[in-house]
């Protein structure tokens, strides 16, 4: 039995991008020098460690968003909790997107993702860090 999806994931994509702000990566590269940003990174950390990360972004894997975001939640965790822009980044731009309509629909304020993501970040001339592998126990 095959499935009918009534939303897919353009949809999705297209009405998240009808209600947030999108930030061009040259602009973002500005941005990020002002200490009132926080940089949101949702990449998988395979994808940080083979293509590199914006220096001092914070790294939330879009599966525990909405428990880090969250106060309340046992993840909660305090780079959500302070008075800054959150500018969400992933590799190309549709999941930080959604994670960041889905942020500003929890209430977090204000809120962004760059379009193009890490790869226009990267192709704007933006600073990138290389990120060791963690070691394996």
């Amino acid at each position: 039995m095959s499935q009918t999806i009534h939303r897919g994931i353009k949809a999705l994509i297209d009405e998240a991008n009808a209600e947030i702000e999108t930030v061009s990566a040259a602009d973002a590269i500005n941005i990020a020098k002002n200490g009132d940003v926080v940089i949101v990174d949702i990449r998988d950390p395979r994808e940080i460690e083979r293509d590199g990360r914006i220096p001092g972004a914070f790294s939330c894997t879009r599966g525990m968003l909405e428990f880090w975001i969250d106060p309340a939640s046992p993840y909660a965790k305090p780079v959500f909790q302070q008075d800054k822009k959150f500018i969400f980044h992933c590799a190309g731009g549709m999941r930080s997107a959604l994670a960041a309509k889905t942020a500003q629909d929890m209430g977090l304020k204000p809120v962004a993702h760059m379009g193009g993501g890490f790869a226009a970040w990267r192709d704007a001339g933006g600073p990138v860090e290389k990120v060791e592998p963690k070691k394996k126990a």
